[in-house]
Protein backbone atom coordinates (compact mmCIF):
# COMPACT_ATOMS: atom_id res chain seq x y z
CA UNK A 1 0.00 0.00 0.00
CA UNK A 2 1.60 3.53 -0.63
CA UNK A 3 1.61 6.49 1.44
CA UNK A 4 -0.47 9.55 1.10
CA UNK A 5 0.57 11.18 -1.83
CA UNK A 6 2.27 15.56 -1.05
CA UNK A 7 2.11 17.82 -3.46
CA UNK A 8 4.96 20.23 -4.02
CA UNK A 9 5.05 23.39 -6.08
CA UNK A 10 7.37 25.37 -7.03
CA UNK A 11 7.40 28.84 -8.85
CA UNK A 12 9.95 30.53 -11.08
CA UNK A 13 9.51 33.14 -13.30
CA UNK A 14 5.99 33.14 -13.22
CA UNK A 15 6.11 29.73 -14.02
CA UNK A 16 4.37 27.12 -11.17
CA UNK A 17 5.35 23.52 -11.18
CA UNK A 18 3.69 21.02 -9.26
CA UNK A 19 5.05 17.27 -8.51
CA UNK A 20 3.74 14.86 -6.57
CA UNK A 21 5.79 12.52 -3.66
CA UNK A 22 4.89 9.52 -1.64
CA UNK A 23 7.78 9.80 0.53
CA UNK A 24 8.11 12.50 3.63
CA UNK A 25 10.95 15.47 2.64
CA UNK A 26 13.47 14.03 4.63
CA UNK A 27 13.54 10.81 2.69
CA UNK A 28 13.71 12.35 -0.55
CA UNK A 29 17.08 12.47 -2.59
CA UNK A 30 16.32 15.35 -4.38
CA UNK A 31 17.38 18.11 -1.59
CA UNK A 32 14.24 19.86 -1.60
CA UNK A 33 12.46 20.13 1.50
CA UNK A 34 13.40 20.00 4.90
CA UNK A 35 16.04 18.72 5.92
CA UNK A 36 16.14 16.77 9.64
CA UNK A 37 19.18 17.94 12.12
CA UNK A 38 20.46 14.07 12.01
CA UNK A 39 20.81 14.40 7.99
CA UNK A 40 22.37 17.63 8.27
CA UNK A 41 24.72 16.59 11.27
CA UNK A 42 25.49 13.46 8.83
CA UNK A 43 26.04 15.33 5.98
CA UNK A 44 28.41 17.68 7.28
CA UNK A 45 30.18 14.71 9.21
CA UNK A 46 30.46 13.13 5.55
CA UNK A 47 32.29 16.95 4.65
CA UNK A 48 34.48 17.48 7.75
CA UNK A 49 36.14 13.77 6.79
CA UNK A 50 37.01 15.17 4.04
CA UNK A 51 34.77 14.80 1.03
CA UNK A 52 34.70 17.16 -1.86
CA UNK A 53 31.98 20.07 -1.38
CA UNK A 54 30.76 20.03 -4.75
CA UNK A 55 30.76 15.98 -5.24
CA UNK A 56 28.76 15.95 -1.93
CA UNK A 57 26.51 18.99 -2.72
CA UNK A 58 25.94 17.54 -6.16
CA UNK A 59 24.95 14.05 -4.94
CA UNK A 60 22.44 15.47 -1.63
CA UNK A 61 20.82 18.11 -4.18
CA UNK A 62 21.64 20.82 -2.14
CA UNK A 63 24.00 23.76 -3.12
CA UNK A 64 27.55 24.33 -1.66
CA UNK A 65 26.67 27.75 -0.06
CA UNK A 66 24.03 25.93 2.02
CA UNK A 67 26.47 22.84 2.83
CA UNK A 68 29.17 25.69 4.06
CA UNK A 69 26.83 27.39 6.02
CA UNK A 70 25.50 24.16 7.66
CA UNK A 71 29.30 22.89 8.04
CA UNK A 72 29.84 26.37 9.83
CA UNK A 73 26.64 26.30 12.03
CA UNK A 74 28.23 22.78 13.29
CA UNK A 75 30.88 23.90 13.96
CA UNK A 76 30.26 27.10 15.82
CA UNK A 77 27.64 24.99 17.63
CA UNK A 78 30.45 22.59 19.06
CA UNK A 79 32.74 25.82 20.16
CA UNK A 80 29.66 27.27 22.17
CA UNK A 81 29.66 24.08 23.50
CA UNK A 82 32.64 24.24 24.91
CA UNK A 83 32.70 27.49 26.29
CA UNK A 84 29.57 26.57 28.20
CA UNK A 85 31.65 23.58 30.01
CA UNK A 86 33.65 26.17 30.65
CA UNK A 87 31.48 28.31 32.12
CA UNK A 88 29.91 25.44 34.10
CA UNK A 89 33.02 24.63 35.97
CA UNK A 90 33.41 28.59 36.78
CA UNK A 91 29.48 28.25 38.56
CA UNK A 92 30.69 25.08 40.37
CA UNK A 93 33.19 27.09 41.43
CA UNK A 94 31.18 30.12 42.13
CA UNK A 95 28.25 27.88 43.78
CA UNK A 96 31.07 26.06 45.90
CA UNK A 97 32.29 29.26 47.32
CA UNK A 98 28.93 30.89 47.88
CA UNK A 99 28.03 27.83 50.08
CA UNK A 100 31.48 28.32 52.13
CA UNK A 101 30.62 31.70 52.65
CA UNK A 102 26.83 30.71 53.79
CA UNK A 103 28.40 28.23 55.95
CA UNK A 104 30.94 30.72 57.99
CA UNK A 105 28.29 33.40 58.18
CA UNK A 106 25.89 31.12 59.90
CA UNK A 107 28.81 30.04 62.36
CA UNK A 108 29.71 33.37 62.84
CA UNK A 109 25.99 34.09 64.06
CA UNK A 110 25.45 31.41 66.02
CA UNK A 111 28.98 32.06 67.81
CA UNK A 112 27.58 35.92 68.30
CA UNK A 113 24.48 34.35 69.82
CA UNK A 114 26.54 32.24 72.32
CA UNK A 115 28.60 35.35 73.26
CA UNK A 116 25.74 37.64 73.82
CA UNK A 117 24.07 34.81 76.16
CA UNK A 118 27.23 34.18 78.07
CA UNK A 119 27.74 37.78 78.92
CA UNK A 120 24.33 38.10 79.66
CA UNK A 121 25.06 36.89 83.02
CA UNK A 122 27.58 38.99 83.45
CA UNK A 123 26.64 43.02 84.75
CA UNK A 124 29.59 44.62 83.81
CA UNK A 125 30.29 42.94 80.07
CA UNK A 126 30.32 45.59 77.72
CA UNK A 127 31.73 48.78 79.34
CA UNK A 128 34.17 50.46 78.75
CA UNK A 129 37.05 51.58 81.24
CA UNK A 130 37.40 55.40 80.92
CA UNK A 131 40.11 56.90 79.31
Amino acid sequence: MRGPQVRFCERRGGVTRCAYSTGAPEERRDGRGRWSAKRKAAAILRLLRGEDLETLSRELGVTAATLSGWRDQFLDGGEANLRAREADVENEETQRLKSLVADLSMSNELLREKIHRMEAGRPLAWRRSKP
